[in-house]
C-alpha cells in the first residue's frame, strides 16, 4: 500500500446499496473497527442505547435481554475488554462503551426460555439503531470468551453471554493492521434479493 493510500480515512458513511429507498437508520448502519480514541458517549447517550433495547419485542414481553456495560475509563469497560479475543483486543480499547449482551435461557419454572437469544438479538438491534440515530458506531462481535465473561462478571447460569458490543465515535486508520484497513475501506455488500426472499415455491424469487 502507498503512503497515499494510508492517507485515506475511514469513510463517514457507507450507505446501503439498495434496491430501493430505505430508512436512514437502516442504510447509514455500517460497523467499522477505527473508532475514535477520545471521543465520549454523554449519560443520556448511553442510558438511550440500553433504554432502546428495553423496548424491543420479545416473545410474550419475556424481555430475555440483559447487558453488562461500561463506558471508557469505568472499570467494567476495562474487565469486559480482558474478555475480548486477542484480534478484538487490539482496536475495542478506543471504544466509547462496550457491553456483552446476555440471553436468559431458561424461565423462572426452570424451563427453556422460547427465543431467549432473537429476544437478545431484537434488544441489541435496536441498541445499534439508536447509535446511528445519535451520530455513533456499533459493532457487534463473537469474538469473546463466553467463559470469561459469565465468571467474571458472576452472570447466573440461566443466562447465556451471546454478543459483544462496541459503540463509540469514527476514527482514522492511524495505526491499524493492513488486514483491518483493507475491511475498513471495503464496500459493504449483501446478497441480492432474489437470493433470500421466495414466492410460491422454494427457490423462486418474490423480487
Amino acid at each position: 500500500m502507498t503512503a497515499e493510500e494510508y492517507a485515506v480515512d475511514v469513510p463517514a458513511s457507507k450507505p446501503a446499496e439498495a434496491s430501493v429507498p430505505l430508512h436512514p437508520l437502516v442504510a447509514e448502519r455500517w460497523s467499522p473497527r477505527a473508532l475514535d480514541a477520545v471521543a465520549s458517549v454523554s449519560d443520556q447517550q448511553f442510558t438511550a442505547l440500553f433504554e432502546a433495547a428495553r423496548w424491543a419485542p420479545s416473545w410474550g414481553n419475556t424481555q430475555p435481554a440483559r447487558f453488562v456495560a461500561g463506558r471508557r475509563g469505568e472499570a467494567t469497560f476495562d474487565r469486559i475488554h480482558g474478555t475480548l479475543s486477542r484480534g478484538n483486543k487490539g482496536w475495542t480499547s478506543n471504544a466509547a462503551v462496550l457491553a456483552i449482551g446476555v440471553a436468559l435461557m431458561v424461565n423462572e419454572d426452570g424451563e427453556p426460555m422460547p427465543y431467549g437469544e432473537y429476544g437478545l438479538a431484537l434488544a441489541t438491534q435496536n441498541l445499534v439503531l439508536q447509535a446511528v440515530a445519535e451520530g455513533l458506531y456499533a459493532h457487534q462481535m463473537a469474538g469473546f470468551d463466553r467463559d470469561a465473561a459469565r465468571a467474571e462478571f458472576e452472570i447466573p447460569a440461566e443466562y447465556e453471554p451471546v454478543i459483544a458490543i462496541a459503540v463509540g465515535g469514527l476514527g482514522t486508520l492511524d495505526g491499524m493492521p493492513e488486514r483491518l484497513r483493507e475491511k475498513e475501506l471495503r464496500p459493504r455488500t449483501r446478497k441480492p434479493l432474489s437470493d433470500l426472499v421466495f414466492a410460491g415455491t422454494w427457490g423462486k424469487p418474490l423480487f
